[in-house]
């Protein structure tokens, strides 16, 4: 979806305000005697998050009493306000199919139920693209056949208010319904799921366009000083993030940053405060929230993929996979989607699994200078750093002296560390490395992850 397809909600109009109300009326008579249902989350084919208690909640007429089983377990429960929910104990992560079965004024059965990991993917018009259109994304999802894996793709759908439905329901990773799905999302649930070998939920929740207030509640904006009706503000958030808070998830993978380029200074405070909103939304403790940096692109600026970096750098539990390689000057849409996801997994084996592993190329830690040399020092060298791709030399160093003005750098790797030197520049003060908006970068370290840009002259690297 191009991104300047954003969705826009809009208020009724005078002469339909009498039609809401007669419906609301005959909504509120029909709950009365309506009979049983299940949120839409519940559906068949559905993951259900493992090793932590498991509610299930529905509609009902008031009164009504209701009975639920599932995985061996029964609870009765009482509908009240038209609504009710049951709780069950957790279960282990298995491949053997559940049935869950709810008994009121009538009868219902949702079956193939698997106790897994449910990650909620979200973001903008990179989370969102599909598999069909990524880079050899037809042929892929051809053979897609993935039976521990299950889809659940939130429709578009803006509130003003916050909703308690999703619009969607679970649907198997096969070649029909994963060509239309993220392709991002897609790639990581395969290679989670490969490694785990558990069952994998994914939830695509995701907006061509939307900038990160519209995933946003409006209490939280508030707190920022934003109104909540401003742009759209808060309208995602209601209609596709606030009705799947009761589902207990493992985590969230998010792509999104494009919508907010041209307020940079804003989405330092925005893009936190969306990942403390959610975690206190969800009410499961600070959960492993992984971000890609934005990739290469001529109208995103630098700082923009500084400010990602202080937010992975400064929130606990986050990580974030950098993409420099898979970028494009031309094309806000980079088509490789594969390593994104892959990225992504490798990071979550590491910060949601416990894995002792490289999930990330190097990255800056601290310089010194030495003479008319400035030693870089990196975190996450792995097994060491390296050059990718058939030029010997380092690309997209650059330094400068006492009048702040940069020029390209000649830099060497010396073990594990690089040398930056210029020969017109006798004293030092400062080097950047990938600060434009379409760098062009070639420091990897030995596991084939790239290096994050960085300035040594960054605020946030010295306060």
């Amino acid at each position: 979806m191009p991104e300047s397809s954003v969705f826009h909600a809009s208020l009724p109009s005078r002469s339909a305000i009498a039609w809401i109300g007669i419906g609301f009326a005959w909504a509120v008579t029909a709950a009365a005697h309506a009979d049983v249902t299940l949120n839409p989350l519940f559906s068949n084919g559905a993951v259900l998050q493992r090793d932590v208690p498991i509610p299930i909640w529905g509609t009902g007429s008031d009164g009504e009493k209701i009975t639920v089983r599932f995985a061996g377990q029964q609870v009765s429960t009482t509908a009240v306000a038209g609504k009710w929910k049951v709780q069950f104990n957790a279960l282990p992560a298995s491949n053997k199919s559940h049935t869950l079965e709810v008994s009121g004024n009538n009868h219902l059965e949702i079956k193939d139920l698997l106790m897994g990991d449910v990650w909620v993917c979200s973001g903008q018009s990179n989370m969102e693209w599909p598999l069909a259109k990524s880079s050899n994304g037809r042929a892929i999802a051809a053979k897609v056949n993935e039976p521990a894996i299950r889809l659940f793709e939130v429709a578009t759908t803006q509130s003003m208010q916050a909703l308690e439905e999703a619009k969607g329901k679970w649907t198997p990773c096969d070649a029909k319904n994963t060509a239309a799905f993220s392709a991002v999302a897609y790639y990581f649930g395969r290679e989670l799921q490969q490694h785990l070998k558990i069952p994998i939920g994914l939830i695509g929740s995701y907006v061509g366009g939307s900038a990160a207030d519209r995933w946003m509640s409006g209490s939280a904006l508030q707190g920022l000083g934003i109104p909540p009706k401003e742009r759209g503000a808060s309208s995602l958030y209601n209609g596709m993030i606030a009705p799947l808070q009761n589902f207990p998830i493992r985590g969230v993978i998010w792509y999104q940053g494009e919508a907010n380029r041209g307020r940079p200074a804003q989405y330092a405070k925005l893009f936190p405060a969306l990942i403390a909103d959610w975690r206190r939304a969800w009410k499961q403790g600070d959960f492993p929230f992984l971000f890609v940096q934005l990739p290469p692109f001529n109208a995103i600026p630098p700082e923009l993929r500084e400010i990602q970096a202080d937010v992975w750098k400064n929130t606990p539990h986050t990580a974030m996979v950098v993409i420099t390689d898979h970028g494009s000057a031309t094309n806000i849409h980079p088509p490789v989607k594969e390593p994104v996801g892959k990225r992504l997994a490798l990071a979550a084996r590491s910060l949601a699994y416990g894995e002792e592993l490289t999930w990330s190329g190097p990255i800056y830690r601290n310089m010194e200078i030495s003479g008319n040399k400035v030693i870089i020092h990196f975190n996450n060298i792995g097994s060491g750093l390296t050059i990718s791709g058939p030029e010997p030399v380092l690309k997209g160093f650059t330094i400068a002296g006492a009048d702040k003005k940069f020029v390209p750098a000649e830099a060497i790797i010396r073990g594990d560390r690089i040398e930056v030197t210029h020969p017109a520049i006798r004293q030092p003060q400062a080097v950047r490395f990938g600060w434009a908006a379409a760098p062009d970068l070639n420091l990897f370290n030995k596991e084939g992850l790239p290096a994050m840009p960085f300035r040594t002259d960054s605020p946030s690297l010295n306060p």
